[in-house]
């Protein structure tokens, strides 16, 4: 075997267009990649996170009004609550696609001159803003959802329950909010350059 040969074997590229593993293709995709997955990440978490809740208020919900009826409408808030946070999801995504700027002039390169700094400083501050925004909302909407669960059980039980477990499903959802706040910090000074520096 050739020295070429032996050089191939061990992950070498043997052309311009292959990459050495997941390092170099991280640190050489462009900072548009990175954030129109950050606006993904933000609005599927968000809405993974609103379903997760969904799922487990309204089965809890459906079952106990099995027994007491007359908790099927007043526990419908816990489904809203839930709900929220999909709308969180989708006002971070709104807010973070308007922050994306093409080049004014489209070139397949772009100039030395170029702010490449703040070019990918856009772009990794847009991908951590939408990864916090879902993931935070991930865990308020399952947070939601098994405090609405719990609502709908114990108001079936005894009525005198439901505005104290409610309380605590405020308090969850707020969860949902303090990450849209940080997701909006965070993005702030998200610019994508559109010209070459002077």
């Amino acid at each position: 075997m050739g020295d070429a040969e032996a050089d191939y074997s061990y992950g070498t590229c043997a052309t311009p267009y292959c990459n050495q593993g997941w390092g170099e293709i991280l640190t050489h995709m462009s900072p548009y990649g990175y954030a129109n997955f950050g606006i993904a990440f933000g609005l599927g978490f968000s809405v993974v996170g609103a379903a997760w809740g969904i799922w487990l208020t309204g089965s809890s919900l459906v079952g106990a009004a099995v027994k007491a009826p007359r908790i099927r409408s007043k526990n419908l808030i816990s489904v809203i609550f839930c709900e929220a946070t999909a709308i969180y999801g989708v006002i971070m995504a709104i807010i973070l696609a308007n922050k994306v700027k093409s080049p004014e002039v489209e070139s397949r390169y772009l100039d030395d001159n170029w702010d490449f700094g703040g070019y990918y400083y856009a772009g990794y501050g847009m991908f951590s803003s939408g990864l916090s925004v879902g993931l935070t909302n991930i865990a308020s909407g399952v947070s939601v959802g098994i405090a609405g669960s719990s609502c709908a059980i114990g108001d079936a039980q005894d009525p005198s329950l439901f505005v104290k477990i409610l309380i605590v499903e405020i308090f969850a959802s707020a969860l949902g909010i303090f990450g849209i706040i940080v997701g909006i910090i965070q993005s702030n000074s998200c610019n994508f350059p559109i010209a070459a520096l002077e």
